[in-house]
C-alpha cells in the first residue's frame, strides 16, 4: 500500500471515531467548469472509503447530478416539504454508502414556510443523522441564495478552470464568501500541470490579499489535469473514479480528498453544536 493510501486510511479511522455530519459545499463562479462531476466523484471516493455520504443537488434546475449518476429523478426535496411524499421516497441509492438527495432550486426550498410540514420533514430527516458527509453541489455564481448554503457549510470548495472569464467569476465568489468564511479552498480543473494551477492560484491569492479586507485564508486544495478518462466517463454517465480508479485524475482527486479529511480531522473535536442533516436545513431556513 502506497503512502497516499496509508494516509487516507489513517484519516478515515480518525474521523470515524467521532461520527458527526460534515457539510462540504462545492461551488463555482460559472457553469461548465466541472463542479458537479467533481462533487459526484469526491463523494464516490469518500463512500468507497467507508463513509456514509449524501450528495445534495442544491440547484436541480441547472445542475446535472442525476445525469452524471445516470439515475431518474421524479420528485425532490421540495415535494417532501410540500407533504407530497416522504423524505425516504426521494432518496436515490447510488451504491453502498452513497445516496443522492434531489433538491429543487435553493430559492424554492428556502422560501418554503409551512411550519407543520417542515416539522414533519425535520422528524423524517433524523433517518439521515448517521451521515458522515453531505456534499452540496450548489448553483454557480453568487445569485439567488447560494451564499446561504456556503455560509452553512463547514468547508467551501471553489472550482474553476484556467480560463480568464471563469477565473474572474471564481474570484467574485471568493470575495462574497469571504464575508462569512475565513477559510476557502480552490480547486483547479482541466489544467495542463501543477505548475499552471499554482501560478494561477498565486495570482488570485495576491489579488485577494490586496483587495479583501477580511482575514481570509485562501488555500489551493488541488487540481485535476486534462484527461480523456474524465470526458469519457461524462459521456457514458459513469464516474471516472470507478471507471479508471488508478488513473491520474482519480489519484489527483484522492489527494484532494485526503487534504479535506486532514482539515476536518482538526475540527472533529468541536461538538458544541448539533451536526445532523436536519439541523443543517434548520439553520438554512432560520437564516433565510
Amino acid at each position: 500500500m502506497n503512502n497516499q493510501a496509508n494516509k487516507l486510511k489513517t484519516l478515515v479511522s480518525s474521523i470515524k471515531a467521532l461520527r458527526s455530519t460534515h457539510f462540504i459545499a462545492v461551488t463555482s463562479g460559472k457553469g461548465g467548469v466541472g463542479k458537479s462531476t467533481i462533487s459526484a466523484n469526491l463523494a464516490n471516493i469518500l463512500a468507497s472509503n467507508g463513509y456514509k455520504v449524501a450528495l445534495f443537488d442544491a440547484d436541480i434546475g441547472l445542475a446535472n447530478l442525476d445525469v452524471i449518476l445516470n439515475v431518474r429523478v421524479n420528485k425532490n426535496l421540495l415535494h417532501v416539504l410540500k407533504g407530497e411524499c416522504s423524505l425516504n421516497d426521494i432518496l436515490v441509492q447510488i451504491k453502498p454508502n452513497l445516496i443522492l438527495i434531489p433538491g429543487e432550486s435553493g430559492d424554492e426550498i428556502l422560501k418554503f414556510n409551512n411550519q407543520f410540514l417542515y416539522e414533519r420533514f425535520l422528524d423524517e430527516a433524523s433517518a439521515l443523522n448517521d451521515l458522515d458527509f453531505l456534499i452540496i453541489d450548489t448553483g454557480a455564481g453568487i445569485g439567488g441564495n447560494t451564499h446561504l448554503f456556503l455560509e452553512a457549510a463547514d468547508e467551501v470548495i471553489v472550482v474553476t478552470v484556467p480560463d480568464p472569464a471563469a477565473i474572474t467569476d471564481a474570484y467574485a465568489v471568493i470575495k462574497v464568501t469571504s464575508r462569512v468564511k475565513n477559510n476557502i479552498f480552490m480547486l483547479f480543473n482541466m489544467v495542463k500541470n501543477d505548475k499552471e494551477a499554482v501560478k494561477i492560484f498565486e495570482n488570485i491569492r495576491k489579488v485577494a490579499k490586496a483587495n479583501i479586507t477580511n482575514d481570509l485564508n485562501l488555500e489551493l486544495i488541488g487540481y485535476l489535469s486534462e484527461n480523456k478518462n474524465v470526458s469519457k466517463s461524462i459521456k457514458q454517465r459513469t464516474l471516472f473514479t470507478d471507471d479508471a480508479e488508478f488513473s491520474t485524475s482519480s489519484g489527483e482527486l484522492k489527494e484532494i480528498a485526503s487534504k479535506l479529511l486532514y482539515r476536518l480531522e482538526r475540527k472533529v473535536l468541536d461538538t458544541s453544536e448539533n451536526r445532523s442533516f436536519g439541523s443543517f436545513f434548520k439553520r438554512l431556513i432560520e437564516q433565510f
